[in-house]
């Protein structure tokens, strides 16, 4: 898994459009993202946000295993978000 989320990383620093596939914005949020990363059954979804359009932040991440993606690790990534912004200021 290690090794596709690694792939997956390379592929959205080379590329200048991604497939949903890979990278999806979080509806109802303010320039939040999540990174998909999928091997076999396993899921993976990394949530992500743009500085100045160019840098990818990382914010946290989690095995889903459920349909929808949990409502406290978007809030957990949008807290992250803030403190970013916040003290870049």
């Amino acid at each position: 898994m290690k090794d596709k989320i690694i792939w997956t990383f390379d592929l959205i620093q080379e590329l200048q459009r991604l497939p949903e596939t890979y990278l999806k914005h979080i509806e109802n949020t303010d320039g939040l993202y999540e990174i998909r990363v999928q091997l076999g059954n396993d899921i993976f979804r990394i949530f992500c946000f743009f500085d100045q359009g160019q840098l990818v932040v990382l914010a946290n991440g989690f095995q889903k295993k459920t349909q929808k993606t949990p409502k406290q690790e978007i809030e957990k990534a949008l807290k992250i978000k803030e403190e970013y912004e916040n003290n870049k200021r």
